[in-house]
């Protein structure tokens, strides 16, 4: 993973001016963050301001310098903004589909101590963690908020897994706790995970492990259940300084960490199993990283500085050119997003499993997407956007697509037919045949 400056998105200031919390929204159109002053600024998915609002206290007989927000995140639709606060209070912002359209807050919740924290995995669950140590469940359908677990210390940090189905938070004392909505099926345990030598303020969840970082200069990789894997020790670098924020790709396979003047990038590798450290990011004068933000579709990273600046970087491991038509961007292993040059329309391409893809083909009059991995075959219409990925081991590569129908796929391999419907994971058929013609089905 190689990051690349784009663009100064917010210029720095003289003094400390922190840069709270940044967040993208998950259908990749909308970019926000909070100021030193408590004002979300929204941004367009190319870095352009288009709209802003300020937040609220609690109470407004405390006045408008009573707080700070501390971390903000989207709904899964994109539609509304939760907003955490040092004032013991998270405030729902509705910010509607199109810019300009009227703020209105349509939830609120009141909390025993500031709120540190925010995650947003499914509809109407916000998780959020406390000064007080609770890591607890707010329901934007019921205003009803619950604890979901309790410890003794004040919540660091917080972290989903690549579904959103699991969380980790690390707390003051050094402890992070993991927890799940739902295993799917891993067998992995829960509750309290591992125990890090300092309070851990950078935590990633990766697609294979746990990484950490704090004040002692070291990232550290833990397995599944907790055991140390790796250890990236940097505590005898006069020039690094402690790991303040980490983020996780959002296919798992690369993290981010934000130290001072520095991010440093680590990308999996899944044939050795291990993280690798890529050649990290030096910004002189950058001071340090307070925020970070990656967009939904891995192709962009947000950082943001303690002198209130907001710096945008694109995000690939290598790009390529298809028939002078596409643009392809290997934004991870298995994440591979497809412009088209001409229209500038775009696909995110993913493998579900996490598998390597290989290369991606255009075929079908410039219309089909077809891609391998190890184990898989990736199908795609970039006229509809449905995608489908098949289990289909190694096969050699001789396979015949036939495209003439609008919805599903013929692929034709060592004498057998198997009939792909986009948008279906699964295969709808196969028949032994020694004559293929797609007029004859």
């Amino acid at each position: 993973m190689q990051l690349k400056h784009l663009k100064t998105l917010l210029t720095p200031q003289e003094g400390a001016a922190k840069v709270t919390c940044m967040a993208w929204a998950p259908n990749n159109t909308k970019f926000a963050v909070c100021t030193v002053d408590r004002v979300v600024l929204l941004y367009d998915e190319h870095g352009e301001r288009r709209d802003k609002f300020s937040t609220k206290p609690l109470d407004a007989k405390y006045g408008k310098q009573s707080y700070v927000v501390n971390d903000m995140v989207f709904s899964p639709d994109s539609t509304k903004i939760a907003i955490g606060q040092s004032d013991n209070i998270i405030f729902v912002y509705r910010i509607g589909e199109d810019w300009g359209d009227k703020k209105a807050i349509c939830n609120k919740f009141v909390q025993t101590s500031s709120v540190t924290h925010l995650l947003w995995p499914a509809e109407h669950a916000i998780v959020y963690g406390l000064v007080d140590g609770k890591v607890r469940l707010a329901n934007t359908q019921t205003n009803k908020s619950s604890t979901i677990y309790g410890t003794e210390s004040c919540v660091v940090s917080l972290a989903s897994n690549v579904s959103g189905k699991g969380i980790l938070s690390g707390h003051a004392d050094g402890t992070v706790v993991r927890y799940f909505f739902d295993d799917e099926g891993s067998g992995e345990s829960q509750g309290k995970l591992l125990m890090h030598p300092c309070p851990p303020y950078a935590v990633a969840w990766g697609a294979n492990s746990i990484v950490v970082g704090g004040c002692d200069k070291k990232v550290v990789a833990y397995g599944r259940e907790g055991h140390i894997l790796q250890t990236f020790d940097y505590s005898r670098d006069r020039m690094e300084r402690e790991f303040t924020v980490a983020a996780t790709s959002p296919s798992g396979q690369s993290v981010v960490f934000g130290s001072y003047d520095r991010l440093r990038v680590f990308n999996w590798a899944p044939r050795r199993g291990v993280w690798d450290e890529a050649k990290p990011k030096e910004i002189l004068n950058l001071y340090t990283i307070t925020s970070l933000a990656w967009k939904k579709d891995g192709s962009r990273l947000c950082a943001g500085t303690l002198c209130g600046g907001v710096e945008l970087f694109d995000c690939c491991l290598r790009r390529a050119i298809y028939k002078n038509k596409f643009e392809m961007t290997y934004v991870g292993l298995s994440q591979v997003i497809v412009r088209n040059l001409s229209t500038g329309t775009r696909v995110v391409l993913k493998s579900y499993y996490g598998y390597e893809i290989e290369e991606v083909k255009i075929m079908g009059k410039d219309r089909f997407l077809v891609a391998h991995t190890s184990d898989t075959l990736l199908l795609g219409d970039l006229l509809t956007n449905k995608l489908s990925e098949v289990p289909w081991p190694g096969s050699g590569g001789n396979e015949k697509f036939f495209f003439e129908n609008e919805s599903v796929c013929m692929i034709f391999n060592a004498g057998e037919l198997s009939l792909v419907e986009y948008s279906n994971n699964e295969i709808l058929g196969s028949v032994r045949t020694e004559f293929m013609n797609p007029h004859l089905i």
